[in-house]
């Protein structure tokens, strides 16, 4: 007898809709791009509360091209910073030790002014040099040595200077570094070539490859077959290096110097540096977010002071922004 059951054919099943998930590269986009959006919409609402002070070209070069010692003592720090010693409290004084002996060289004691300018260079790097020595070779502590270091340079420079402010450079000595070119002047150009060749040397090369290895892991490193101790040396050595230069180059900007200005910097390259770490490499120190921070910086304290703030506001700002930098760059150093 023929089965005359009928079988029900198997229900299509509805498919579960997938779960929204947000596209990863507006994830990766907000990461490495919200700090030039604040940026973006800081200036925006200067522009709309001042806009006669603020949308001027004096405000364009006073931002963009007011920063070079800024620049130059951030990459400074940047680069013992990624080698893992977080740290140098004596990179503003080397610098401003270099900035102050050029005048006093060159317009107290009547030295060439090129010669002067080497003499700096050359002291400020062997003062990096010597950091380095004292903290990979002894062991002393880094903070130790830096601090000790910086309060003995600064020492040094009011001697030099008679703790007065020294000047009288060369008219012609400043022109090579403030000579304009598309509106910024050439000291504008001499920071961006040092940071496009930083970021080069740390994306491109064994060297700056190394110098991350060893900054993550020194132990592993060294098993690795890396010479730590001659990189970390290294990173001392090029951090004074890049100060002496920054200080030169201040000096001829300014036609001279005052050893006392120096202690000014030293909370906002800190604050650029870690801030950067929160600008197109999320959670790493880098050379092209540093350089983003320092003009993100600048822009701020100057709107500020355009509004009416006095002398306090760069302080307040920078010390606000310093530990928003350090709270920000802690959580993306853990999420990474």
């Amino acid at each position: 007898m023929a089965d005359t059951s009928t079988k029900t054919a198997p229900a299509a099943s509805t498919p579960t809709p997938a779960p929204a998930v947000r596209a990863p590269w507006i994830r990766d986009a907000s990461a490495r791009y919200a700090v030039i959006g604040v940026w973006v919409l800081m200036a925006a609402l200067f522009a709309v509360l001042i806009p006669q002070t603020f949308l001027t070209a004096g405000s364009f070069r006073t931002i963009f091209g007011g920063q070079q010692a800024l620049v130059f003592l951030a990459a400074a720090l940047l680069v013992t910073i990624i080698v893992g010693e977080f740290v140098d409290m004596s990179i503003a004084q080397n610098f401003g030790l270099a900035a102050i002996l050029v005048p006093v060289l060159h317009v107290t004691h009547g030295w060439d002014v090129w010669l002067a300018s080497l003499l700096a260079i050359v002291v400020a790097t062997i003062v990096g040099l010597v950091n380095g020595l004292l903290v990979v070779k002894l062991g002393v502590n880094t903070i130790v040595v830096t601090l000790g270091m910086g309060t003995f340079l600064f020492g040094i420079a009011l001697w030099a200077s008679n703790l007065m402010p020294v000047s009288g450079l060369p008219a012609w000595f400043g022109q090579l570094v403030l000579v304009n070119f598309l509106g910024l002047p050439v000291s504008f150009y001499l920071g961006l070539i040092l940071m496009l060749a930083f970021a080069y040397v740390l994306a491109f090369t064994p060297l700056g490859r190394n110098m991350r290895f060893v900054g993550e892991n020194r132990e592993v490193s060294r098993l690795a077959g890396v010479r730590v101790t001659r990189i970390r040396i290294g990173a001392f050595t090029t951090a004074g290096l890049i100060a002496g230069l920054g200080g030169v180059i201040t000096s001829a900007a300014t036609g001279g110097f005052d050893p006392n200005v120096a202690n000014v910097y030293l909370l906002p390259m800190f604050a650029a540096a870690f801030l950067g770490t929160a600008i197109l490499q999320p959670g790493r120190f880098n050379p092209l977010g540093t350089l983003v921070a320092v003009y993100f910086l600048a822009t701020g304290v100057l709107g500020l002071q355009l509004l009416g703030a006095t002398s306090w506001v760069s302080s307040v700002f920078y010390g606000g922004v310093l530990v928003v930098a350090v709270t920000i760059s802690t959580v993306l150093n853990k999420a990474r």
